[in-house]
């Protein structure tokens, strides 16, 4: 265990769905890079949990982990759960290096991930000036999360859609942030002949569920991210990006 093990730590959830999409990710993910180990612990309903995992690499030897959340923007989950999970770890298993690497959003290959699902769902490039996308994520309260949406809804109307609109699925969101189904039915009120639906989400649940529950006013739902080609490079990418601190700190002190 030369190389940082790598931990993709995912929220979970009731719906069997949506571990067995991450396990999907996590698979592609070691088919990328043979010989990087790669686990996945979960925060809440599913097993095996972030503790027990890192427990069972402590045992087995391993000493250093670089855990990855599984999460497009910087909220509460990123900022509070999971660190506190990694701390307690940390004093259980002292001899067990345990990093915290970014979240995987924003990115290029997140973009590109959203591309990748709208063109199997039927969108061509030709489509764009005649169809307005409605970008629909999970929902925040966190400013931080809110901007890096607003942003990624911005990118995106500089790439030909007629118009794009956010949309939140969570009932907790802020004012001023539409439902999908409100944002549907405003591009419907523009005039916009065909809309899409864009799900900004990693896997299947219960707020994906509302996304396209929202999305029956639309032409066109796309699938989730799930485990898209550019998202599992994406991971690695992150994961590559928390081990270089270390690296040129080795350097430096040699």
């Amino acid at each position: 265990m030369n190389a940082p093990v790598l931990l993709v730590v995912a929220h979970g959830s009731r719906d069997p769905r949506h571990a067995a999409t991450v396990h999907a990710l996590t698979a592609r993910v070691r088919s990328l890079r043979p010989g990087l180990r790669v686990e996945t612990g979960f925060l809440d309903f599913n097993a095996p949990s972030v503790p027990r995992v890192l427990e069972r690499l402590a045992a087995q030897g391993a000493r250093e982990v670089i855990a990855l959340p599984l999460l497009l923007t910087r909220a509460f989950h990123a900022k509070s759960d999971i660190p506190s999970v990694l701390r307690e770890a940390r004093t259980r298993l002292p001899r067990l290096r345990v990093r915290q690497a970014g979240v995987l959003g924003p990115s290029p290959l997140l973009n590109a991930a959203l591309e990748r699902r709208l063109h199997e769902a039927g969108i061509r490039p030709g489509d764009r000036g005649s169809t307005g996308l409605v970008l629909a994520s999970a929902g925040s309260t966190d400013p931080e999360a809110i901007a890096v949406i607003a942003e990624i809804a911005r990118e995106l109307r500089h790439t030909g859609w007629c118009s794009v609109r956010p949309a939140f699925a969570s009932a907790t969101s802020p004012a001023g942030f539409p439902r999908t189904e409100d944002a549907v039915r405003a591009l419907r009120d523009e005039g916009v002949r065909r809309v899409a639906v864009a799900p900004y989400v990693i896997a299947p649940g219960r707020l994906p569920d509302r996304i396209a529950a929202g999305a029956a006013g639309a032409d066109v739902l796309a699938d989730v991210l799930g485990p898209a080609p550019e998202l599992a490079r994406l991971l690695l990418a992150r994961y590559d990006g928390a081990r270089v601190p270390a690296a040129r700190t080795a350097v430096l002190s040699a």
